[in-house]
């Protein structure tokens, strides 16, 4: 399918005193290439399940619900900032997690339970339709349930990343992901009208309807947590550990299985204090986090209020902005796979530039829109299906060079670092978006937009002096 054989190398320094052994060993874990496939396929089974679990505990039918419920705007606010603020409990998950013994358990434990907790939204509006509470109280409910959620799914992301990253080779990851990406992107474009028609046409009303849908989409994200199983298990106390006879040794080949049971002869663990100077002193990995924060922080500027311009500010039917954003999947969809296949070619690095350029300059193509036939059926449209294929390039990219960058030992504390940084920069750039739209000198909305894509385009300089292991 994807290989003949698999070998996963990685990089455990080590550390007696720190900078006392100038050439880090290389620890090499040998996973058979068939185990390697099955993970694969269990991993990208999981992400289709997991597509239909995330449609039913957000996005659009998740805000459908509080507008039924007559939620009011700040609401929305806190709906869009909580998943970007709970980025910031990343580290303390990672530190847990590398406390485990088992990537799969540790994510049972996680977002398991952070899945099953939505099933208290379901008996919440059960309990509503019933008259036992009221539409306020199952509003708070559902923010409550969101925040928890987010959080413990906050605690088990960078486990689940730095897993992934063991599993999937180096030289296929940009093919892979692509793929990955696809099949969940997929799985959104058919499932999100046939969700939004069973909410609209249920014969108890809307309410219950979301409850019907909310209820298939737990048992969906149960079932995707459970085709984990099929993935191949890592031990984080093997990963960040360093097996060998002597300090000397400088390779040690191993089988990664589900009952590793090879005896320790040595192992020496990095402390703390010293983990957290050696992110400090990766310069490569500062360069990424400058890059990664000052985008996303101009990315979300402008990215909350594009659908609020269409439905507000153009003032089009909600059908018109559902049809817009299909075309966006579409257009995901498609380029994901070229994505892949062009970033295992040439680097990931390349077209974070290319791209980015071209998606720094996106909110600009907004500020000639009007409300005409032309821009309507034509501009809208294509400017949809613009934002969608880049946007695949720009997060199937961003997610390999993050994979690249961080090193295999502790790798989940560097990729919890960067979500929570990410994290913060995201919610303080759509606070600082909301501020400006209120004021009118600004220039409302398009100011806005042509603000952000300033951001942007300055957002990549750090790029060109980030160096993406494994390119010249």
């Amino acid at each position: 399918m994807f290989m003949d054989s698999v070998q996963i190398e990685t990089t455990a320094p080590l550390t007696l005193e720190f900078n006392q052994i100038a050439s880090p060993p290389t620890a090499i874990y040998r996973i058979p290439k068939d185990t390697i496939r099955t993970s694969l396929k269990a991993s990208t089974a999981d992400s289709v399940l997991a597509s239909v679990y995330s449609l039913g505990t957000g996005g659009i039918l998740l805000s459908n619900l509080l507008v039924e419920l007559g939620a009011s705007p700040v609401v929305f606010g806190m709906l869009s900032s909580i998943p970007m603020l709970v980025n910031l409990i990343q580290p303390l998950g990672a530190y847990l997690s590398e406390r485990s013994t088992s990537r799969f358990q540790y994510s049972l434990r996680t977002h398991g339970i952070g899945r099953l907790l939505w099933l208290v939204l379901v008996i919440g509006i059960v309990s509503a339709t019933l008259g036992v509470i009221d539409a306020h109280q199952l509003v708070i409910l559902t923010l409550l349930i969101v925040l928890f959620s987010n959080l413990l799914g906050g605690l088990g992301t960078a486990s689940w990343l730095s897993w992934v990253a063991m599993i999937v080779p180096r030289r296929l990851r940009g093919r892979y992901f692509g793929t990955r990406n696809s099949a969940a992107s997929l799985t959104n474009l058919v499932c999100v009208p046939m969700a939004g028609l069973v909410v609209s046409h249920w014969y108890g009303g809307t309410l219950q309807g979301y409850g019907i849908v909310l209820l298939i989409s737990i048992v969906f994200g149960i079932v995707g947590l459970g085709c984990q199983s099929f993935q191949v298990d890592m031990n984080p106390q093997s990963q960040n550990t360093y097996y060998g006879k002597s300090p000397q040794t400088s390779e040690i080949q191993s089988e990664v299985t589900k009952d590793e049971s090879s005896e320790v002869l040595q192992s020496i663990h990095l402390p703390q204090d010293q983990l957290a100077n050696s992110i400090w002193k990766n310069s490569n990995f500062l360069v990424f986090l400058l890059y990664f924060s000052f985008w996303t922080l101009a990315v979300n500027l402008s990215s909350p209020f594009f659908n609020l311009y269409m439905l507000d500010t153009l003032d089009l039917d909600v059908s018109y902005v559902t049809i817009y954003n299909s075309l966006q999947a579409g257009a995901t969809l498609l380029m994901l796979i070229l994505w892949g296949k062009l970033a295992d070619k040439i680097g990931n690095r390349p077209i974070l530039i290319c791209i980015g350029i071209l998606v720094g300059v996106t909110p600009l193509l907004w500020l000639g829109i009007g409300v005409n036939r032309l821009d309507i059926w034509l501009w809208l449209p294509l400017l949809h299906i613009l934002i969608g294929g880049t946007w695949a390039a720009i997060d199937l990219c961003n997610n390999n060079i993050q994979l690249g960058i961080a090193p295999s030992k502790n790798q989940s504390i560097y990729f919890a670092t960067a979500a929570a940084v990410a994290g913060a920069s995201g919610a303080l750039g759509t606070t600082i978006g909301s501020f400006l739209v209120q004021f009118a000198q600004s220039g409302g909305l398009l100011g806005l937009f042509a603000l952000s894509g300033l951001f942007r385009l300055v957002a990549l300089v750090p790029l060109m002096f980030l160096q993406e292991p494994g390119r010249g």
